[in-house]
């Protein structure tokens, strides 16, 4: 059995906390386009839009790295402005048991929730991973304030 763990950061963007959840709820395919040096592609596999159940395959650049994510989405909460993603294959699956990414988003906070359990005690926490949704989470910001 690996080592659990629990990573959680929150970053103020002044466009509202609202907003971003927008994106990531319904115009996910946009991001992509707001940040494409780190986000190649999104796409749907089953569903539509993130909802319950969809499940997603994320392309992205992570530490320089051409990576992929496949997702289910477990929870949409729309009163706490939450989405709740666990990864079900792509490079993540390599070093961790498990992985959980939960984003919540409130008045001019974005929050972003890591829950995993490494392959060994080895493994590093996914700090790098954080400042990168972090990195992505402004970008958007910057984009809805244009």
């Amino acid at each position: 059995m690996g080592v659990k763990g629990k990573l959680i950061a929150s970053v103020e963007v002044k466009c509202g906390g609202h907003l971003v959840h927008d994106i990531f709820h319904t115009k996910t395919h946009h991001i992509s386009n707001i940040c494409p040096s780190e986000i190649q592609s999104f796409e749907i596999h089953e569903g539509e839009t993130v909802k319950v159940g969809s499940v997603v395959n994320w392309k992205y650049n992570d530490d320089g790295k051409d990576k992929t994510s496949k997702q289910v989405i477990e929870a949409v909460d729309p009163q706490t402005k939450s989405i709740t993603w666990k990864v079900i294959g792509g490079d993540l699956l390599e070093l961790y048991n498990f992985f959980t990414i939960i984003t919540s988003c409130d008045h001019q906070w974005t929050t972003w929730t890591f829950v995993y359990e490494k392959k060994t005690e080895d493994i590093p926490e996914p700090l790098v991973l954080l400042g990168f949704v972090l990195h992505v989470t402004k970008d958007i910001e910057g984009d809805l304030l244009k």
